[in-house]
């Protein structure tokens, strides 16, 4: 769906990464490496975006650190965006509606990170309706044409071993 609006895979990647979790920070020789492309390629791409206003960026040391301008007058937009390219906001959607008393879902790993690797780790707090779990991983997965690995804890459980949960690159969807 991206690489119908945007020419760049690079560009692509960093929107992936940069605007799927705005917490993140990037730097130049990270993202050179992670997307296996030139330093310069992604400076070329950094640079445009960063002086478009879409990011910001920070010197930590010697090192030029990048993330979203999360108050860019469009940035919620470009957010959505990025979330449906990867069909997550029809994840957490059909969670929501049909699974039961869910409080929180949470993304984990590759996709928190902006990392699209086929595969989401989500997180269900909540009690969830066992019998529809099975279906709608298939159905979900054969909307956003990636595997779901999901895995369900109650609220209690969840608080008693937040921090093995969340020590881990996670973004809190709902």
């Amino acid at each position: 769906m991206l690489s119908e609006l945007f020419s760049s895979k690079t560009r692509i990647q960093l929107l992936l990464k940069l605007f799927l979790n705005p917490d993140v920070s990037c730097y130049l020789r990270e993202l050179a490496t992670e997307f296996a492309v030139s330093p310069n390629a992604v400076k070329e791409e950094l640079d445009s975006l960063t002086e478009a206003g879409y990011l910001e960026k920070n010197k930590q040391g010697r090192s030029l650190f990048f993330r979203a301008n999360t108050k860019h007058p469009i940035f919620p937009e470009l957010h959505s965006i990025v979330k449906k390219s990867l069909g997550i906001d029809r994840v957490v959607e059909d969670v929501r509606r049909d699974l039961g008393d869910v409080h929180a879902v949470y993304i984990l790993d590759d996709y928190a990170l902006g990392k699209d690797s086929g595969l989401i780790d989500l997180l269900i707090v909540g009690e969830v309706k066992a019998d529809r779990l099975g279906e709608y991983v298939r159905l979900t997965e054969g909307k956003i044409r990636r595997k779901l690995r999901v895995m369900v804890i109650g609220v209690d459980e969840f608080e008693g071993s937040k921090k093995t949960f969340l020590g881990r690159p996670h973004w809190k969807v709902v």
